[in-house]
């Protein structure tokens, strides 16, 4: 019941909170400005930048309603999310007024929220079975440590990444977490699967203005935060014990914006770019710039990102 529930809340506050946050963002100016000689930025008119505001606070109130789980791991995820999401705020505060913040500051303050989570929680990517004989190879505990902020960094960063067209990382945020919200109920997880199915229902609710032609836009805030999330909750699930077999499923669920930006980070190496530097290198620019339109680009990376999500929910039933 309290899946149905916390879905619900947090899909109705969603839907409420975000045209308000809209009219807030105009009055106040807090909006995204058309820039057409930019390759990157798609919009012809100024957009709300602030809907990221109502993700963090929707996800984390519904969360802690139903759980009421206030224990060190809840508490260490909410700090360093919340780090995540400041970062975030202060960038999308230099973008609309046509700043940048500085990649290394960035870069660190990033790193250290995935840092703080490994090393305070057992949110770790803890070893795998041996698919020969079924023994369990505990990694060293420096290489979990390693692995699992790389794993925090890597998705918070892919998701940020393909946050380039209106709906498509809130989409491909909701599909994937449809995903790990499974994958935590068949393996017994309560608090994640509330997570997971919170997190959908909070995408759900932003995606209702964030459609094309979005009103609304969660910015570098709400996109790091939700890839933080998703990377939080398949470390804490769909990594725990993992086999040969099973450690392909939060890759698979997060498929599209993970091998998408691995294709990207390898063509700027090439071409002696800043991993970075924003370009237009992405799977939907490169789309869209076949002539194909916004819709049908995100329509296309939907049905790419369910197959996807399709092949993990498989792996897993196996």
């Amino acid at each position: 019941m309290s899946y149905y529930l916390t879905f619900f809340l947090s899909l109705v506050i969603m839907l409420i909170v975000t045209p308000k946050l809209t009219k807030l963002a105009h009055k106040i100016n807090y909006t995204e400005k058309p820039n057409p000689e930019s390759g990157r930025k798609i919009h012809t008119e100024s957009k709300a930048y602030l809907a990221a505001v109502g993700i963090f606070f929707t996800f984390w109130f519904c969360y802690f309603l139903f759980t009421r789980d206030f224990s060190q791991k809840s508490i260490v995820l909410l700090t360093s999310s919340f780090i995540i999401w400041c970062v975030g705020m202060v960038d999308d505060w230099f973008k609309i007024n046509g700043r940048d913040l500085k990649a290394l500051p960035k870069f660190i303050l990033q790193l250290l929220a995935c840092m703080l989570l490994v090393y305070f929680t057992n949110i770790e990517f803890s070893g795998i079975t041996n698919p020969i004989n079924g023994t369990y190879i505990l990694f060293p505990e420096w290489i979990q440590f390693l692995l699992s902020v790389l794993w925090l960094f890597g998705v918070t960063t892919v998701i940020n990444f393909s946050d380039g067209l209106d709906g498509l990382a809130g989409g491909i945020s909701c599909i994937s977490a449809a995903t790990l919200f499974i994958v935590s109920v068949t393996k017994g997880n309560q608090l994640l699967g509330i997570m997971s199915i919170t997190l959908v229902g909070v995408c759900l609710g932003y995606l209702k203005y964030n459609k094309y032609p979005a009103k609304i836009l969660m910015g570098d805030a709400g996109a790091t935060f939700l890839g933080f999330i998703l990377a939080a909750i398949s470390l804490g699930g769909a990594f725990k014990q993992a086999t040969a077999v099973s450690i392909f499923i939060p890759i698979l669920a997060l498929g599209l914006p993970i091998f998408d930006n691995i294709f990207v980070v390898i063509k700027r190496i090439r071409e002696g770019k800043r991993i970075y530097e924003g370009d237009s290198s992405q799977i939907h620019y490169r789309l869209i710039n076949k002539g194909l339109t916004q819709k049908q680009t995100v329509y296309i990376l939907y049905l790419v990102c369910i197959c996807l999500n399709l092949s993990a929910i498989i792996l897993l039933l196996l």
